[in-house]
């Protein structure tokens, strides 16, 4: 049975320009993302991992439209974003939300946490008065967080609880899709399990679909329904949680996992640790043929030629390899 996707992602890019001088002309481009396809279907946590530079928030913020796209299109629920303008736009991004990795950075200091939570139902005339009072009493209730802190400000509260309100001002418009932006990134490992678990709590009661931008491959495990694999700005592999972990198709992926420390010291010692040798190539100036080619421990000429398309190996299992 083919499930229609909530969000729909074709031929995305995404460019930053470069500019130099004192004219600040244009002398080149950041290819943050470049020509990436995915879907997220309603209901499911789509994981999204790779290193730092390799152009995950930037698919983040520009499926929500905080960033327009260099080229490529975005559906939200059949309706292509880059078609909509202004109030109509406005509409849409109540049914699309983000938390942001840093909950020290993310929330306004001059205000109240109670006044940031609420702060989407007075942008979207949704809420005044005791009407408001009440909606935000409930989202403070909903996300764990008592409301004696309502009039509080941010710098009264711990890491965690930060991140709380964050997820309660995401939850203040009830959208049905949430980008998360490396949410437990900046906090304490005592605290990510409890923000994971209340995010799956909320996704069942809620009927949220996720997209769950990480490092913590061993977090991605954890939560996502898929997981998908970037590696300078391209997807190298996207397939089922399960099939990704058990076995990986693509040697960046196999890499990354090689890296995931596993809680049996006997298999421990036998397993093949794998070390990419040099740094990851510059989205400025990317290598020709397969982005990972230059790190590849299997390159070979066909690599650095010819850009391996992104296909199907096995049913649901999508590579961009072509010894795949």
């Amino acid at each position: 049975m083919n499930i229609v996707p909530l969000v729909r992602v074709e031929n995305l890019t995404k460019y930053f320009p470069i500019r130099s001088g004192i004219l600040q002309r244009k002398v080149g481009d950041v290819k943050a993302v470049d020509d990436v396809s995915f879907d997220i279907r309603p209901g499911e946590t789509l994981g999204m991992v790779g290193e730092s530079g390799c152009g995950k928030t930037t698919v983040g913020r520009t499926i929500l439209r905080i960033y327009h796209p260099t080229s490529g299109e975005i559906y939200f629920d059949g309706t292509p974003l880059s078609s909509l303008k202004n109030s109509r736009l406005r509409q849409m991004r109540r049914r699309m939300q983000m938390v942001f990795q840093d909950p020290f950075a993310s929330l306004n200091p001059r205000l109240t946490a109670g006044d940031i939570v609420g702060e989407p139902l007075d942008i979207h005339a949704l809420a005044r008065g005791a009407e408001k009072q009440k909606r935000v009493a409930e989202l403070f209730e909903l996300v764990g967080l008592s409301k004696a802190f309502i009039k509080r400000y941010p710098h009264e509260f711990s890491g965690g609880q930060r991140q709380r309100i964050g997820l309660a001002r995401a939850l203040a418009l009830t959208p049905e899709f949430i980008v998360c932006d490396e949410p437990i990134a900046a906090l304490d490992v005592s605290i990510q399990a409890q923000i994971v678990n209340l995010m799956q709590e909320l996704q069942k009661e809620l009927r949220l679909t996720y997209l769950f931008i990480a490092h913590d491959l061993s977090m991605v495990k954890h939560i996502s329904d898929r997981v998908l694999v970037m590696y300078v700005g391209k997807i190298m592999e996207l397939t089922s949680r399960e099939r990704l972990y058990e076995s990986p198709l693509h040697p960046y992926t196999k890499a990354l996992l090689s890296a995931v420390p596993i809680p049996d010291p006997v298999y421990e010692m036998r397993r093949k640790r794998i070390i990419l040798s040099g740094d990851l190539p510059s989205p400025a100036q990317p290598p020709g043929g397969c982005r990972f080619h230059t790190r590849c421990l299997f390159a070979e000429q066909r690599c650095t030629l010819t850009e391996p398309p992104l296909r199907e190996v096995r049913p649901d299992h999508l590579v961009a390899c072509h010894f795949a």
